[in-house]
């Protein structure tokens, strides 16, 4: 009996509702966008329950309704994130030399995709299996896609499956547009102008692209052609399982850090990652005289002087690192390792952030994900901060989040909100599958 599979039953382009100003049609790049050319688009999205009677055997006008909503309440939100709705360009020059990408918003751009598909399968059969489906990864377009892909892709891309008793909706964000805090303001933005397309915008988004001193804002790679930084990275095959944790035991992991290294600066997500940290180094049996290291993703916006407003819109992330042999890191506790990573978060600040902007500029460079990480490297993504279940549709709060092929190799680990909310926090753990698994 062969396996269920995606139906895709049409698709269609949405642009914004109105025209984007002349001015704006041109879209620069800052380092930070640039950098993520050859990354994946961001997959994130969010599982419904059907509204009753809304199923694929019952009133097809009901779908049709939340599609055509859909479609118009998109096409309202891309006025105001309509960078989104563009194409990647690249100009380049013989003499002088020079190697230009940017993003071009002008009406010539088609906008963004809007897929509406099927699929016979359950909510049930999404979230009952102790490890992820592997179809999961279908409920998203842009499968494996590059940024750099953007040029002829669009930058954003919306799939709205139907499953037998509820319905996703999955969204894939080119990165070079926006991190993952601009990706939530955007999603967010998406559902509040849904549930009343004349609602104010409480989160406007800021296109004006952060550039660190004496920066052109046309920046010129030092390249000739995107084979010279353009690499395909095919993650192996991997095993994802989420972990729930509830407030509580969180609060409890927190004080026992806290105590252990005898300080109350540690956070709870530096005592979670640094439980992960620990558990996936003894898990991986890591020769004792490795180095092993645990990586966050950090919003600089804050950490900038004067700092960056939260609805800027672009890539401003950085990684930092604590690291430690897996030596040091098992035989000491949970405290210790909870402050290592509690250093690597307070001592990343404005400084660090304006030297590594310097150097980007005197030495521009497209991160490769397959240098990103190694067998020893735990790397924490995306943040239990984000207003991920205050997304609604018509549909009632989400039952899950879940996440597409985009950007996962051994080690990463996904962090959401708990569906409870009150600081419970639900970590999405990828781990490769060995031959002692088949």
């Amino acid at each position: 009996m062969s396996s269920p599979s995606i139906h895709h039953v049409s698709e269609c382009f949405i642009k914004p509702l109105y025209p984007v100003a002349e001015s704006n049609q041109i879209c620069y790049l800052g380092p930070q966008d640039i950098a993520m050319l050859s990354v994946n688009y961001i997959q994130k999205g969010l599982l419904f329950n059907n509204p009753t009677p809304l199923s694929q055997d019952q009133d097809p006008f009901l779908i049709q309704n939340l599609l055509e909503k859909l479609k118009h309440s998109l096409s309202l939100t891309l006025t105001h994130f309509y960078p989104l709705s563009g194409r990647l360009v690249t100009q380049t020059t013989q003499d002088p030399p020079s190697y230009v990408v940017f993003v071009d918003c002008s009406s010539n751009s088609p906008g963004a995709r809007f897929i509406h598909a099927t699929l016979d399968m359950t909510i049930s059969d999404i979230l009952s299996p102790i490890y992820v489906p592997l179809i999961v990864q279908s409920l998203f377009d842009h499968h494996k896609a590059l940024n750099f892909d953007g040029h002829i892709l669009p930058l954003l891309s919306i799939q709205v499956t139907q499953l037998l008793d509820g319905v996703f909706i999955g969204c894939s964000m080119n990165h070079c547009i926006g991190d993952g805090t601009s990706f939530w303001n955007f999603f967010n933005t998406w559902s509040k102008i849904f549930q009343d397309p004349n609602v104010p915008i409480s989160h406007q988004p800021i296109h004006n692209r952060w550039f660190p001193e004496n920066c052109d804002v046309l920046i010129n790679l030092p390249f000739k052609h995107h084979d010279e930084f353009i690499s395909r990275f095919e993650a192996p095959k991997l095993k994802e399982r989420i972990f729930h944790f509830t407030a509580e035991s969180i609060a409890k992991l927190k004080a026992k850090a806290n105590k252990e290294f005898n300080t109350n600066e540690i956070s709870s997500f530096q005592s979670l990652s640094a439980l992960v940290w620990r558990s996936l180094t003894r898990a991986r049996s890591v020769p004792h005289d490795e180095v092993t290291s645990c990586k966050l993703s950090t919003n600089n916006r804050t950490r900038l002087e004067p700092p960056v407003a939260e609805e800027y819109f672009g890539n401003l992330i950085h990684l930092v690192i604590a690291k430690s042999t897996a030596r040091e890191l098992l035989e000491h506790d949970l405290g210790w390792a909870a402050w290592k990573v509690h250093l690597a978060v307070a001592n990343h600040n404005d400084s660090v952030v304006q030297q590594f902007m310097k150097d980007w500029v005197q030495s521009p460079f497209v991160y490769q994900p397959g240098k990103l990480t190694d067998p020893y490297t735990v790397l924490m993504g995306s943040s239990p901060r984000f207003n991920m279940y205050g997304n609604e549709f018509g549909m009632g709060k989400a039952v899950a989040v879940q996440s597409g092929y985009a950007n996962k190799f051994d080690g990463k680990v996904t962090s959401y909100p708990g569906r409870e909310g009150g600081g419970s926090i639900d970590l999405e753990v990828e781990q490769v599958i060995l031959e002692r698994d088949l």
